[in-house]
């Protein structure tokens, strides 16, 4: 297989940028009518969203760390929810 077939042209890289954008709350709010923010502003945001994310991921994980170390639980639970959430 040829390594440029797998090339993406410019309008291809342009649409999935836009489409990128649609899924950004604070850029899909409130847009009627509105001309479609940059390229650039959308991959700005779209990193910000993502560290954003990313923090309340790991500040979720610690407070159900918190709770679990509160927890009566045994072992074997322990180990359960464990797996369950590295998943």
């Amino acid at each position: 297989m040829s390594g440029a077939s797998n090339k993406i042209t410019d309008d291809e890289l342009n649409a999935l940028i836009l489409r990128l954008g649609t899924l950004l709350p604070q850029l899909n709010h409130g847009r009627h009518g509105r001309a479609s923010p940059s390229t650039t502003k959308i991959l700005k945001e779209t990193c910000s969203y993502i560290r954003r994310l990313q923090k309340e991921v790991d500040d979720l994980s610690e407070r159900l760390l918190q709770c679990l170390d509160s927890m009566d639980i045994t072992s074997s639970d322990a180990e359960f929810l464990t797996n369950l959430l590295q998943q």
